[in-house]
């Protein structure tokens, strides 16, 4: 394997600063480099800020919500599109379908631990 110039970049969009902190812990314990956001209106402003790589993404959000900012984001013309892992309580498949069709590239069921968290970020290849 070439050795990578920079660490990727991640960007936990979560309303819970509790899981917001231990997101990054674990992506930090993973090697990425992380930022924080608290709702889905400030992190459209972050995106086209700074074009983080991944994006961990909470469905249930005040301001705009999860479902609401991928559309939005994915609606927008970057020059890359990040990986979005959208991280929910939401177990109804239909919900998981949606955030899928919407344009997220993975989901992860809350709470998580850092294996899952590491083994669907190498499904979506940020690993």
């Amino acid at each position: 394997m070439g050795s990578s110039t920079a660490a990727l970049t991640c960007l936990v969009v979560d309303d819970s600063r509790v899981i917001r902190t231990l997101a990054r812990k674990m992506l930090v314990g993973l090697g990425l480099t992380t930022s924080e956001a608290e709702n889905g209106a400030v992190a459209y402003e972050m995106c086209l800020a700074s074009r983080p790589d991944l994006i961990l993404l909470d469905w249930n959000m005040p301001v705009l919500d999860g479902l609401s900012f991928l559309k939005k984001i994915r609606a927008t013309d970057l020059d890359r599109q990040p990986k979005i892992l959208f991280c929910t309580t939401e177990s109804e498949f239909s919900k998981i379908t949606e955030a899928l069709a919407a344009g997220a590239d993975e989901y992860i069921m809350k709470p998580f631990d850092e294996e899952i968290l590491a083994s669907k970020l190498h499904m979506v290849g940020a690993l």
